[in-house]
């Protein structure tokens, strides 16, 4: 069933959906971003129509709503814990079709990962329906069409906005009361066909060629650039990482509660060791962990579709506007170097390739 909103229609319908699900969506907090006098948009409940921010995409994902970026795990005392509890009402999320499948991405680290299942995740994801929204065009920080994500089938109904109101398509029936006696219409969702900006990851099954990416001069350029501020990992829509920290109440040591806390591969310390060692010591080796870990590792791990699903927000957010799209195409460069000196070098000891 389609339907079609005015604004006050889609307050009274949000305001019927409220009652029974916890509704996120976009939602602009002014003066609250990276300058004074800036605003943020980003993942928040929502009680009506003028609340969601549709005209641009989100300065952060999605995944706030699912996995946000503090969570208290369990409570302790000298003697005992007690887990944290979870969300008492379904959440309906408003979110574009990247962060559909960011999440898809999201449920094979933390619940298939190793067949190890995250508890704490697993009993949030179980309750989300996603509302999707039709992105139009998107913006020029966008590659969603190169990583084959501008689409999706995964959700509860598909919502066209406008100043006017917006267009409903229903795919679960369990919907249907909420839109009664709305106005129906016809209205099939649009996807973003494609994309100013285009990404086209190099070809790094050769295991020989992969390695030698690992080493090429071209990571060094980030150690003078970068500044290792972990912004992009914060922004992004896949990335997982956490530490987990213990908030004490008082004086009394035994008694406080531990939380998990969103971490960042980009930040200095992150993987350090006993000893003081760190694997990735300098800001060229973080980024070459992050954007291998994006373009590689996680598809031969899993064996489908990159990590990175082209929502651009880790370029949105840089303050040293390093482009992940730029690092790709450097990447791809370097490969075909890689392998036009191995070719030469094949060809210098009489080796056929």
């Amino acid at each position: 069933m389609e339907y079609a909103l005015s604004a006050a229609q889609a307050d009274e319908v949000l305001r019927a959906l409220s009652r029974d699900f916890t509704v996120c969506a976009p939602k602009r907090f002014p003066k609250a971003g990276r300058y004074s006098d800036t605003d943020i948009v980003r993942y928040d409940r929502v009680e009506k129509f003028s609340d969601i921010v549709w005209e641009t995409k989100s300065d952060y994902p999605a995944k706030e709503a699912v996995s946000p970026i503090q969570q208290t795990l369990f409570y302790f005392t000298e003697d005992e814990f007690r887990e944290s509890k979870g969300p008492k009402k379904p959440i309906l999320l408003f979110a574009r079709p990247c962060d559909i499948h960011a999440q898809r991405i999201q449920a094979k680290i933390y619940a298939g990962n190793g067949g190890f299942e995250d508890f704490y995740y697993t009993r949030v994801r179980n309750l989300v329906k996603f509302a999707m929204m039709e992105c139009g065009v998107g913006d020029d920080t966008c590659f969603c069409v190169s990583m084959g994500t501008n689409r999706t089938e995964d959700c509860s109904m598909a919502v066209k906005f406008s100043a006017e109101g917006m267009q409903v398509q229903l795919k679960e029936e369990a919907f249907l009361p909420y839109f009664q006696g709305m106005p129906e219409t016809s209205y099939t969702p649009a996807f973003v066909e494609e994309n100013v900006l285009k990404v086209e990851p190099p070809d790094l099954s050769d295991e020989g060629v992969y390695q030698a990416l690992k080493k090429h001069p071209m990571w060094k350029e980030f150690d003078s650039r970068c500044t290792s501020c972990g912004s992009c990992t914060v922004a992004c829509s896949t990335c997982t990482c956490f530490t987990t920290r213990d908030v004490l109440y008082g004086d009394n040591a035994e008694v406080g509660e531990r939380r998990r806390v969103a971490a960042s591969c980009q930040v200095a310390g992150f993987d350090q060791m006993a000893g003081q060692r760190e694997l990735r010591s300098t800001p060229g080796d973080r980024m070459r962990y992050k954007v291998l870990h994006k373009f590689h590792d996680y598809k031969a791990r899993f064996g489908e579709s990159h990590m990175c699903v082209g929502c651009g927000r880790c370029i949105h957010r840089c303050p040293e506007f390093i482009s992940i799209a730029e690092t790709v195409r450097k990447m791809s460069a370097a490969v075909q170097e890689i392998q036009e000196e191995q070719s030469r070098a094949q060809a210098g000891a009489g080796v056929q390739p």
